[in-house]
């Protein structure tokens, strides 16, 4: 049996990041992933005229970012995205594009300006919103459908930022921290999956890592803690292998934790970590990608807003509800012949299961309502239609935490998840990471990397420089 020092469970930002830190610094690692592929939640998929990412789309910020840093390092230069949106309504009428980001960059101002006691989110953000309008935009009171198309349009984009099933479900007291910089910056044609080729020397067909050994399609079913000092850790998979090593770190995410803790680790986890695991959420935020023979929307637009205006929105069916969820498209940068229409909560979970065929004839009916009708075009039939499946996924069951109204009775939470499991000397032998460990940057692919270093390093001595 080949000794190892660490074996990594997981091979997304987390795991990677872990795993090749403790490479670098002479370790001989073991990596286990029960998908396919390596990425977690980063998947890059070739699609339309180049590549689109069913997962993480964009480095937030480009300041003290493990991610930002490498594509400098690299010399491969990122295309950051106009957040400015191009706004549609459901009738085909005209929309006051000026005044939409206006009030989407006050709701945003809003956020990073929030009340001393906890409130919901979109609570917070309504009344502050109309204060800002019955001051500074009076006349728009008149309007009383638009104010309440915009909310609820504000409602989606805020869901689709959180991961969470509406606005009033996340809390305004959170500890999220944005990094300096540009927040959609785009990877284009490289695909995100080279932040993994990189760290893993396959970029430029690199020879990869000599002491990493890599293993797919392993799924994990126990992971046996001892307590005693010279006991290793034992990891027991689906497939009847098992292996040993002085520690693991766990890098799965929020989602696995919560359907696999129970059975996942003997002895059971501590009353606090399950405590944590129970009372973070996590959400999902899914894309469903059309690809086209021929551009046939503005090249200016990077995103198409969809506001509903309540009488379209009541004759919408119940069966086809789901599509008055979805806020809107946006361009892909690496695909120039795509568009990705957005969607998240318990809709983006109804949306996973429903056939395909049925998906892409709603969804171009959707794109002809708000964009075809508007600029008197009509919406051709797409080439080829892929869509993410983050809840479904047993390997993911969601896309990424977020704060939930819980966050305040328990701030401690995301800490306690992130605390290794000492053996009775102390030392570390089950370690956590992942974004839903990370304190201030969960909810990135930056801070899932984040805590994977700070795992390794916690496993290295003090005076190792990586």
């Amino acid at each position: 049996m080949v000794h190892y020092d660490t074996i990594v469970i997981g091979l997304g930002a987390a795991g990677v990041t872990a795993a090749t830190t403790l490479i670098r610094a002479g370790r001989r690692v073991l990596a286990l992933e029960a998908q396919s592929r390596i990425g977690g939640r980063v998947h890059t998929v070739p699609f339309g005229n180049g590549l689109i990412e069913l997962g993480a789309e964009w480095i937030h910020g480009n300041q003290k970012s493990r991610v930002f840093d490498l594509t400098t390092q690299h010399n491969i230069i990122t295309v950051p995205q106009s957040l400015i949106m191009a706004p549609f309504r459901s009738d085909g009428s005209e929309v006051d594009a000026e005044l939409v980001n206006e009030l989407l960059d006050i709701a945003l101002h809003i956020v990073d300006h929030p009340p001393d006691q906890p409130e919901p989110l979109g609570t917070f953000i309504t009344y502050k919103l109309r204060e800002y309008i019955a001051e500074h935009k009076p006349d728009l009171l008149k309007d009383q459908d638009f104010i309440t198309e915009f909310l609820e349009f504000a409602n989606l984009l805020t869901n689709n930022y959180e991961a969470s099933d509406d606005w009033t479900d996340v809390t305004t007291i959170s500890r999220y921290e944005e990094l300096d910089g540009p927040q959609l910056n785009s990877w284009h044609r490289y695909g995100y999956r080279t932040f993994f080729e990189i760290m893993l020397n396959t970029y430029k067909d690199g020879p990869g890592l000599p002491n990493l050994d890599i293993k797919l399609n392993t799924e994990v079913k126990v992971i046996r803690a001892p307590q005693h000092p010279t006991e290793r850790v034992t990891v027991e998979c689906s497939d009847g292998s098992s292996y040993e090593a002085d520690n693991v770190i766990v890098t799965v995410s929020l989602g696995v934790l919560k359907d696999k803790h129970t059975t996942l680790f003997s002895p059971p986890l501590s009353k606090e970590k399950q405590t944590a695991i129970d009372k973070i959420s996590i959400g999902v935020m899914d894309k469903v990608i059309l690809s086209f023979d021929e551009i046939w929307w503005p090249h200016h637009t990077s995103f198409f807003a969809f506001i509903w205006q309540g009488d379209d929105k009541r004759r919408v069916g119940k069966h086809d509800y789901w599509t008055t969820r979805i806020y809107g498209a946006s361009r892909p940068m690496g695909s120039s012949n795509s568009l990705t229409l957005w969607t998240s909560g318990n809709i983006a979970k109804q949306v996973e299961t429903l056939p395909e065929e049925i998906v892409k004839t709603k969804c171009v009916e959707l794109l002809q309502k708000f964009i075809g009708d508007t600029l008197k075009i009509t919406v051709p039939t797409p080439t080829a239609i892929i869509r993410s499946t983050w809840h479904s996924n047993p390997y993911t069951r969601g896309s990424y935490s977020y704060d939930n109204l819980l966050t305040p009775q328990y701030p401690e939470a995301r800490a306690w998840l992130g605390t290794p499991i000492p053996d009775s000397s102390g030392a570390p032998r089950v370690l956590f990471a992942g974004e839903a460990t990370n304190l201030n940057h969960f909810s990135t692919v930056h801070g899932a990397s984040e805590t994977g270093y700070r795992e390794a390093m916690r496993l290295l001595p003090h005076t190792s420089k990586i």
